[in-house]
């Protein structure tokens, strides 16, 4: 039995950022059903409303104010960072400020909060790719790049350089960032994007979507950085995914059938559209345009070329196994996308 689910264990205190989104809101159920008890970040009236309806105590402040994040921390064993930035595009100074500025103000309140021994941070499996070119069985051996097309994997990947430069900078304060390839699982934010361009008549696959990738489940991600808490190496960055690989237009295909909607084999080779892409960011800066461009760079290195990447390091210290599988986590999508029927 983990330790977790002893019934003689003392319930454990976690602080959560980000607690109100999407993989945060997960984490909070999971933590919960492990018998941790949960304080989680809560910016606005709104974010205080949902962590509270998912049974932590919400705590108000953001990720700019150190000292209230000290005093947030306070009593607490483990920091699990998961708020960020995700965006296909915008400004640098937003992704620095997020995701590196945020992250070092995190880091520094932890360090500082005496009843804190470990941060667990998701990162962003992101954070190993450079220009566009096939990566097949990454692991963590690989550098981080930093890219001027890429503001948000470049500011993940400087914002773990900040986590895990500040292992030990108290003997018993370790940090330790998990990096997952795509998350997806049943209320996804980004799934609601995917139908509105399908439904639109923009979706185009990149070279014909044949691409390999990987993929995470929300609950594989979750339960990984659970285990991280107890069983990560300080300083350690890990990769963690799903069970199966599989292709692009395979995996968005069924991702997309879940809400009923089919997608056509309309097609655009990598270059033709690395190329669209370069020059209508160009246009939407020089013509400081509202919104984001249809396609952009940072969405193509993400997508536009195959990425898998291996977790054996995460299963071996971690002993991470991803119990969500593809088949379970569409499933699950596809009922809570049903109607409400009425007793």
């Amino acid at each position: 039995m983990h330790p977790l689910n002893s019934p003689s264990a003392r319930p454990r205190l976690a602080f959560v950022t980000g607690g109100s989104g999407f993989v945060g809101g997960r984490l909070i159920g999971q933590l919960l059903d492990h018998g941790w008890t949960v304080r989680a970040l809560a910016r606005s009236a709104p974010s205080e409303a949902r962590v509270r309806a998912l049974g932590a105590a919400p705590v108000k402040g953001d990720l700019n104010d150190e000292q209230a994040l000290r005093e947030a921390m306070a009593g607490c064993e483990v920091v699990f960072h998961v708020a960020a930035h995700f965006k296909l595009w915008g400004k640098k100074a937003l992704f620095d400020r997020a995701n590196i500025d945020g992250t070092r103000n995190v880091v520094n309140a932890a360090a500082a909060t005496a009843s804190v021994r470990r941060v667990v941070a998701v990162s962003a499996a992101a954070v190993v790719m450079g220009d566009p070119e096939p990566m097949v069985d990454v692991d963590e051996t690989l550098p981080l790049q930093r890219r001027a097309f890429a503001p948000y994997s470049s500011s993940k990947g400087e914002a773990e350089r900040v986590l895990l430069g500040a292992n030990q900078v108290r003997p018993d304060f370790e940090t330790i960032a998990l990096r997952p390839p795509f998350i997806w699982g049943d209320g996804m934010p980004t799934l609601d994007e995917m139908v509105e361009t399908v439904h639109a008549g923009r979706w185009q696959w990149v070279d014909g979507g044949r691409q390999a990738m990987s993929s995470c489940h929300v609950d594989n991600l979750c339960e990984a950085l659970i285990l991280a808490a107890d069983h990560g190496r300080g300083g350690e960055a890990y990769f963690v995914a799903d069970a199966e690989n599989t292709t692009l237009k395979g995996f968005i295909s069924a991702l997309l059938a879940t809400r009923g909607v089919s997608v056509s084999d309309k097609a655009v080779p990598f270059g033709l559209a690395w190329t669209m892409a370069g020059l209508m960011g160009a246009a939407w800066r020089l013509l400081r345009l509202e919104g984001q461009p249809p396609i952009t760079r940072q969405m193509l290195r993400l997508i536009g070329k195959p990425f898998t990447i291996a977790t054996g390091k995460a299963t071996t210290d971690l002993g991470f196994v991803p119990r969500t599988t593809m088949s379970m986590g569409l499933a699950a999508m596809r009922r809570a996308s049903q109607p409400a029927t009425s007793p």
